[in-house]
């Protein structure tokens, strides 16, 4: 069982997506994403298989939320630097979302 200290251990931060495109050497159906996480945090590289629901012309300029102090990840042959979270729906990953725009790089808090 999670308790609320193991919540509190997670950097989970708004970002805006950059670009977005096809991810060739993905085992699964994956996007390479660039997203601006802020000042503090930077331009960050992520994998998302939310092809299903998404096309990469969908996703610039959408704000996500993404865990950013996990460890870096080798997926094929990029580095994927954040965690962009999203619900496994039916019908493919649905991604987290803010309803307004805020800052790059808030807390979700």
């Amino acid at each position: 069982m999670a308790v609320f200290e193991d919540f509190l251990k997670l950097d989970i931060r708004v970002g805006t997506v950059l670009s977005a495109e096809v991810f060739e050497k993905a085992k699964k159906p994956a996007y390479k994403l660039t997203v601006d996480m802020g000042e503090e945090i930077g331009v960050r590289r992520s994998s998302a298989q939310i092809t299903q629901r998404y096309t990469p012309d969908e996703l610039i300029g959408k704000q996500v939320l993404a865990v950013v102090n996990f460890p870096p990840r080798q997926i094929a042959d990029m580095m994927s630097e954040i965690l962009v979270l999203g619900t496994y729906s039916e019908g493919g990953v649905v991604l987290i979302t803010t309803d307004k725009e805020v800052k790059n790089g808030d807390k979700l808090g």
